[in-house]
């Protein structure tokens, strides 16, 4: 596979690793009388809290099992990846630690599951996704949206950019099932989000380790995240 098309499937809505389950908060946030019209600065705020977070750890995991080379720790992968199973399973507690809220833990895990059974139907017998399987039924979706992107050939940047995609691109098509909206100006909020966008990305490539990880929490977002666990009419899980 093209590392376009690879990266271009990522980005695709229809991908079935349930998705279409997820609003990024956006339902929580609209019931609780966030305005339709401040939807494209709640993508913003996304991007640079959570989003930086996820985009970041994506690339660590992009990185663990793409070129990493740690004498001892290696196992070469067919198409000539260094994967390094301890490495991504570092990254993976460092997200989980930098993600407070049970609720979006296990969505995110949704999420990562998704990717597992995509990657675990297309390429079984690849170390990286084996090393992927390591870390349990649910990895975060971030690591295993990393994982899937190097297997796929994506470069780095695309790595970043996809991960902050697809969040923007939730928000918008959720809010298209959640409120009277113009899906011509859902796409326009897409569009609007792209030099934010590029501004994360380039935060998220600068991240070295997980040492200097983003710890940049939404505590709003994740306090809409417990209350909307436990309402019994809801569109979406979270």
């Amino acid at each position: 596979m093209s590392t376009g098309l690879g990266t271009l499937l990522l980005a695709d809505a229809r991908l079935p690793v349930g998705g279409h389950t997820y609003s990024a908060g956006l339902e929580p946030a609209l019931l609780d009388g966030l305005p339709v019209e401040r939807i494209p600065a709640y993508i913003e705020a996304r991007m640079r809290t959570v989003g930086l977070a996820e985009a970041a750890a994506s690339v660590l995991a992009y990185r663990a099992v793409g070129g990493a080379f740690v004498p001892g720790r290696i196992e070469a992968g067919p198409e000539g990846l260094g994967v390094d199973a301890d490495a991504l399973a570092d990254v993976h507690e460092a997200l989980l630690a930098r993600s407070p809220s049970a609720p979006l833990r296990e969505i995110s895990g949704l999420l990562g599951r998704g990717l597992v059974r995509l990657a675990d139907r297309l390429w079984p017998e690849h170390p990286a996704v084996k090393a992927l399987r390591t870390l349990g039924r649910a990895p975060q979706r971030p690591i295993a949206l990393g994982v899937v992107a190097a297997v796929m050939g994506s470069e780095e940047a695309e790595v970043a950019r996809v991960s902050l995609y697809d969040d923007a691109q939730t928000v918008a098509s959720a809010a298209l099932k959640l409120a009277p909206v113009d899906p011509v100006d859902a796409a326009g909020w897409v569009l609007g989000a792209e030099g934010v966008i590029s501004s994360v990305v380039a935060e998220a490539l600068a991240v070295e380790g997980i040492d200097d990880l983003p710890a940049r929490t939404a505590p709003q977002i994740e306090g809409w995240s417990l209350e909307h666990q436990v309402k019994t009419r809801r569109i979406f899980v979270a």
